[in-house]
């Protein structure tokens, strides 16, 4: 038996829903090695510079010091263990949940959804169109990454990162039949408005499955987060709540992860109780109110504000007088093929460099900017 035989044996024991290596496409075609297709994705994004960016980028709660609250990192890994928990109970495949997974955020920006929020009406007041977190994370892999070659990843993968978006609970999450051009449609349509990117449904059952795990991993843990800052007490959590899903992180994953794979085995969908459904409705409806509109102060908002735009405008400036000392050149666009230059407006050159950075780097970007200006 060849080494590639063994290494996708697995596949033999795995539903027929799941999503096979065969079926694996790229965008262009690449020589094969002893991995299969998505097993060899995942380490094309571990191994990539937007994901080693994932430990410095902000979650929920921005600028808070504390070494126990959770980063992008960790919460993509999170993702990635509880939808391949489901996956293994589901005989789905583990490689290609895996993959989506550690991808699904690499278009987070600083200062996480509320920075996210700021980039998209800069974006749109500059004719850039709709910017999101999970169609940037795309973007980067497609067009970004390795100096603005990109990943060449497999559209199963690519696909199940553009349709991730966990803002809109489901009864049922069913895959949808896709080829490469409908995927490159629906991630072209994604720039036009936020309801083409909401409406999207993955093209694998095991997107699938990373979308209701990218739920399930931060209501648990950003309440535990929450409670550690103090702007949470536990007891204020309804009853109505807890007695279906639990009181704690680990209670709340364990509950739904339980709940979704009885209701989903030998269903070409993925699915969860009724009762399971409204508690996860309901605590989402919580954490909004107590957490997610409380993680950042109105202080904090108007200057992320004045920062983001601040920075995209005296970039922008930087680029339209080609100041080849900035690091917009030195650190980013000097690197980046001469296709990636002449395809992309100034406009998309300085969105794609504030996407890519750190909250660490981004504050830096912006001292030095007002440094600048003071001297």
């Amino acid at each position: 038996m060849e080494i590639k035989e063994i290494m996708l044996k697995h596949e033999n024991n795995l539903s027929k829903y799941a999503t096979k290596n065969k079926e694996a496409e790229r965008l262009k075609t690449e020589p094969t090695d002893i991995r299969g297709e998505y097993f060899k994705d995942s380490d094309k994004i571990i191994y990539s510079k937007s994901y080693l960016r994932y430990m410095d980028k902000t979650q929920v709660f921005p600028n808070k010091e504390n070494d126990h609250i959770s980063r992008r990192m960790s919460h993509v890994q999170m993702v990635s263990k509880i939808a391949r928990t489901i996956g293994r109970a589901l005989g789905a495949n583990e490689d290609l949940i895996e993959a989506i997974a550690l991808g699904h955020d690499l278009g987070h920006v600083p200062y996480g959804h509320f920075g996210e929020n700021i980039l998209n009406e800069i974006s749109q007041e500059n004719n850039e169109g709709v910017f999101m977190h999970n169609v940037q994370s795309v973007r980067n892999l497609m067009n970004l990454e390795h100096n603005g070659q990109g990943l060449n990843l497999t559209i199963q993968v690519l696909d199940g990162i553009l349709c991730h978006n966990g803002e809109l609970i489901l009864d049922k999450y069913y895959p949808q039949k896709k080829t490469k051009e409908i995927f490159l449609s629906d991630y072209k349509a994604s720039y036009q408005s936020k309801e083409n990117i909401i409406k999207l449904r993955p093209m694998t059952i095991e997107g699938c499955i990373v979308r209701i795990s990218d739920v399930i991993s931060y209501l648990g843990k950003d309440i535990e987060d929450a409670i550690m800052l103090g702007i949470l007490n536990k007891e204020e959590i309804p009853k109505s709540i807890t007695e279906i899903l639990g009181k704690s992180n680990s209670n709340i994953i364990n509950t739904i992860v339980n709940d979704i794979i009885k209701e989903s085995i030998d269903k070409p969908y993925i699915t969860m109780s009724p009762k399971i459904n409204q508690a996860i409705e309901q605590l989402k409806t919580f954490n909004y109110t107590h957490i997610y509109n409380k993680s950042i102060t109105e202080t904090e908002k108007k200057q992320c504000k004045e920062m983001f735009k601040t920075i995209f405008y005296t970039n922008l400036e930087y680029l339209k007088n080609n100041q080849q000392n900035e690091n917009i050149f030195k650190i980013y666009l000097n690197d980046m093929t001469e296709e990636y230059k002449k395809e992309n407006t100034r406009e998309r050159i300085v969105i794609d460099y504030i996407a890519g950075m750190t909250d660490d780097y981004f504050h830096k970007e912006y001292s030095k900017i007002i440094d600048k200006k003071n001297k």
